[in-house]
């Protein structure tokens, strides 16, 4: 559903006012767009339709350190610091503190400075690592945890959705408008409880998202 393929951007600066619903037997808070995230909440999301590039982490860690790393070391160093987290949910500080460096790294050398006008943003991304605890659902059994999270964009209509895995398929719906070529606003309208199952969003589901780093696929 890309228009090009996308390999991996990282989101950060995600500042989100969204209510709870406690009334609902299922959490709807646990998609991309948290319930109420630290500014300093990272998003790393990469291509859903090729993995291909996870599995090519460099462990010659002496060279990663050296200085003027290109954007394909950094990017590897990156996977490399997420692998073992569980997306973050196994994450200590340090491990934050460790993946936050490198992916401030990576965005000083992001190819493309306007996100929001390359078709490189379109497409359906999964989420492999952030350090929001509404997404990684930490407070459930693992068993109750969505199994992947899922990000359809699209950069002509303006459109998001995110959507959860198994076992509840939860799912919610956004209107994007572009406050710079970097930040978007981002107004919720509905959520689906188990996909199927439609719930308007209170006017208050909003917030702002900034896309920090974007480019094409490792080959």
């Amino acid at each position: 559903m890309a228009l090009s393929s996308p390999s991996l951007f990282s989101a950060v600066n995600a500042t989100y006012s969204v209510p709870h619903f406690h009334a609902l037997p299922l959490s709807l808070s646990s998609s991309y767009f948290p319930i109420n995230v630290r500014p300093s909440t990272h998003h790393v999301l990469v291509s859903d339709h090729n993995h291909k590039w996870r599995t090519k982490v460099s462990f010659f860690t002496s060279f990663l350190k050296q200085k003027g790393k290109d954007a394909k070391i950094i990017k590897e160093e990156l996977l490399e610091a997420i692998a073992p987290l569980d997306r973050g949910a196994d994450a200590t500080p340090q491990d934050q503190q460790t993946v936050d460096q490198i992916a401030r790294e990576l965005e000083a050398v992001t190819p493309i400075k306007e996100p929001l006008k390359s078709n490189l943003l379109d497409g359906k991304w999964e989420l492999i690592y952030t350090t929001s605890q509404s997404i990684l659902q930490t407070k459930r059994p693992k068993l109750l945890r969505s199994v992947a999270n899922y990000q359809a964009i699209n950069v002509d209509t303006l459109r998001a959705q995110n959507m959860e895995s198994w076992p509840f398929f939860n799912q919610v719906t956004a209107d994007l408008t572009p406050l710079n070529p970097r930040k978007v606003a981002v107004k919720f309208d509905t959520f689906k409880i188990g996909g199927i199952i439609p719930i308007k969003a209170p006017g208050r589901a909003r917030g702002e998202l900034e896309i920090t780093y974007l480019d094409e696929e490792l080959r």
